[in-house]
């Protein structure tokens, strides 16, 4: 860690000279690199009172990890006890530091509470990230409205973000893993009655190209980000169905591309509505698609607004709830929300950001408030509202670190739905071996005509 800090001061000082003319960061943050502020940067210490502990490095593997099941993560806290319980009797005591969504489902459940615990900053991220980002901190900036990038390498893009936009750059270019996959990722919807119903169990893989740690260059104004593949197994009526989803750094001319397989008619077809308010396919219409793990998507609907940072009650090290031997499915889905007792809630430095809706443009959430943690850019809370000013969902990410390797599991959300009582949670697949991290497979496999070729149906 130290010498790795050595090697990111060196880049930040050369980097900081080359390009300040157009630095999104101040020379004073970049000279802080490695001193005041981790490579993403985060700031390295603690806060006031203790209550959110200094980094001091990347979670050490416990003892008891099975690496020949590595999709079965134990809690290496396990052994914690809360330090006490927020619930609707308390909740004005800490109102400052919980979203105004998690404030309603208080007052709503009488059920539901949060059970706190002592704070981990557990990000890991490889050397190669590090460098990139602290090279973005001088080199990175938007273009096009801050809907596209130039400049920029495969690290965290704005490390000292100075908009809302940039702040959401971070979250759409987060970093899990260069390639990663599960056999059996499983989402499910309980209903307002409390009833269990498993909407999908799919295969999916996940690759990044950006983050190729072999590349050397930025990355291209109109690359592709991410590259995702999804065939569904179960339940019977979606078996066979696939999707691939193209993600480009490029908003405005190239956007998003989807294709979906549906086996009934034996062809691809083009998918332009798996983005933005349309529901999630296994949703059961409790979660929009660019509410999927806080926010997945194109900015180009919102104006983001940045608020600051601000110390914040969020789930984080959300181990218990992702262990079937701990919590099975069927313990951890109660009714109207996740079971209190899987749960795990921690104090940490967030982004706020405010996203209201650009005139012209609709969306069913015409204001939502974003909170993302400065180490995990994908972990946080998204407060939604609705055309009343209501809080309508709110939508939470359940998060935990890879032992094998850097990188971390961030995409596992669940959406509350306040007008029903439903919800929806997009799960880990723990199950059916979890998720492993992967060699790249090649760029066909994200493909339409692999689609094709899979079809069996």
């Amino acid at each position: 860690m130290k010498q790795l800090m050595r090697n990111v001061v060196a880049i930040a000082v050369a980097g900081g000279c080359a390009a300040l003319a157009h630095a999104a960061a101040t020379p004073e943050q970049i000279g802080q690199i490695g001193k005041t502020y981790l490579p993403w940067g985060a700031e390295q210490a603690g806060n006031a009172d203790g209550s959110i502990p200094a980094y001091t490095g990347p979670i050490k593997q416990p003892a008891s990890y099975d690496t020949k099941n590595p999709g079965i993560r134990p809690d290496p806290f396990a052994n914690e006890k809360p330090l006490f319980s927020i619930s609707s009797q308390n909740m004005t005591q800490y109102a400052d530091q919980i979203s105004e969504g998690m404030q309603a489902m208080l007052r709503k459940y009488p059920t539901f509470r949060m059970d706190v615990y002592p704070s981990h900053r557990t990000a890991a991220y490889p050397e190669y990230f590090q460098k990139n980002a602290v090279k973005n901190a001088s080199e990175c900036r938007t273009k096009n409205d801050e809907l596209g990038l130039e400049g920029c390498y495969g690290g965290t893009p704005f490390p000292f973000p100075k908009t809302g936009n940039e702040v959401m750059w971070n979250r759409l270019l987060k970093f899990d893993q260069f390639a990663f996959e599960t056999r059996a990722f499983t989402t499910s919807l309980v209903d307002t009655r409390g009833t269990r119903t498993v909407t999908g169990v799919s295969s999916m893989q996940i690759q990044y190209p950006i983050f190729d740690p072999q590349r050397t260059g930025p990355i291209g104004d109109k690359e592709i980000y991410e590259m995702l593949r999804v065939d569904f197994l179960d339940p019977a009526r979606k078996n066979g169905e696939k999707i691939v989803v193209h993600d480009s750094i490029d908003m405005v001319d190239q956007g998003r591309r989807a294709w979906q397989y549906l086996p009934g008619q034996r062809r691809v077809k083009l998918a332009p509505d798996i983005a933005y308010d349309t529901p999630s396919p296994t949703s059961g219409g409790v979660t929009t698609t660019d509410e999927l793990a806080i926010f997945y998507g194109a900015l180009d609907r919102y104006n983001f607004k940045l608020h600051g940072k601000k110390e914040m009650y969020i789930p984080y090290n959300t181990y218990k709830i992702r262990d079937p031997n701990v919590c099975p499915d069927t313990m951890a889905e109660t009714k109207n929300h996740l079971n209190p007792d899987c749960m795990r809630w921690e104090k940490h430095r967030v982004w706020v950001v405010e996203a209201t809706l650009k005139e012209g443009q609709r969306h069913i959430y015409p204001r939502r408030m974003i909170y993302l943690d400065e180490d995990l850019y994908s972990v946080g809370i998204s407060d939604n509202f609705d055309r009343a000013g209501q809080i309508y969902r709110v939508n939470h990410s359940l998060p935990i670190t890879f032992y094998e390797g850097t990188g971390h599991m961030t995409d596992e959300a669940v959406t509350y739905d306040l007008a029903n009582g439903a919800y929806h949670r997009q799960q880990n697949a723990t199950m059916g071996g979890g998720w492993v991290v992967t060699s790249p497979r090649p760029d066909n496999h994200f493909s339409p005509a692999a689609m094709t070729g899979g079809g069996i149906r």
